[in-house]
């Protein structure tokens, strides 16, 4: 079981080489914990692990619209249950929220107006598994737990990723929205590659985008294991 002091510590350290800047402030209520910032991108700081509140279970997760996701993932921590069950339902919700373009059902397709979706999921014993490039899966992060739970591999990608999730029950949709569609014609029109980024968008002004970026999600449960999950449409 991965501690959560042993937690901070690898994590801390891979931020200080991302040089991340400042922790944005924690709001933690009985029932969801969300980083948040009053400007539109968190930021980061290592903080000393024996400052935080030793309370558990706690989740966590990135961005505004990871609240509903906290919210579902603390009916699972609240009763008692795994963190890694806790993970897997919280992101599903926003993987089926239409109107997140970032990730799941409704995401931006790529170039070819193709929606492909990536995931990853690891347990509190270092077990992990991922998907990415999957196509008409609406759920990636549970197909990326079946890959850990049922294969001996780390990562299926592309056709294989969608051909195993096939045999393993999960029913093909098509993941394009009528909006995304519509985005999509509409970026045909110029095809302009310039990557988006809230350093260098002066018509945010205080505001974020709210289609630029994935969900990540941290559980603690009851009994100290720490899972984590991602999910995004690539």
């Amino acid at each position: 079981m991965t501690t959560r002091r042993e937690f901070l510590v690898g994590t801390g350290a891979g931020l200080a080489a991302l040089g991340a800047r400042q922790l944005g402030m924690a709001q933690e209520t009985d029932t969801l914990a969300q980083i948040s910032r009053p400007d539109p991108w968190p930021v980061a700081e290592i903080v000393d692990g024996d400052a935080l509140p030793s309370r558990k279970p706690l989740v966590v997760s990135t961005w505004n619209h990871g609240i509903p996701a906290n919210e579902a993932a603390w009916q699972i921590l609240g009763s008692g249950g795994r963190a890694l069950d806790a993970v897997e339902k919280g992101v599903k919700i926003l993987e089926a929220d239409p109107s997140i373009q970032s990730v799941g059902y409704g995401g931006l397709p790529d170039r070819d107006g193709h929606v492909t979706l990536d995931s990853c999921i690891m347990d509190d014993k270092g077990n992990a598994g991922s998907v990415c490039f999957m196509q008409n899966i609406k759920h990636p992060v549970s197909v990326a737990r079946r890959v850990m739970e049922a294969t001996p591999h780390v990562m299926l990608a592309g056709e294989g990723a969608r051909r195993f999730a096939v045999e393993q029950g999960f029913p093909e949709e098509d993941l394009l929205t009528e909006d995304s569609r519509k985005a999509w014609q509409n970026w045909l029109k110029t095809k302009d590659y310039i990557p988006w980024s809230p350093l260098h968008d002066p018509s945010i002004k205080g505001k974020p985008n709210p289609n630029h970026d994935t969900i990540s999600m941290l559980a603690l449960d009851a009994a100290g294991n720490i899972s984590g999950s991602c999910t995004t449409s690539g």
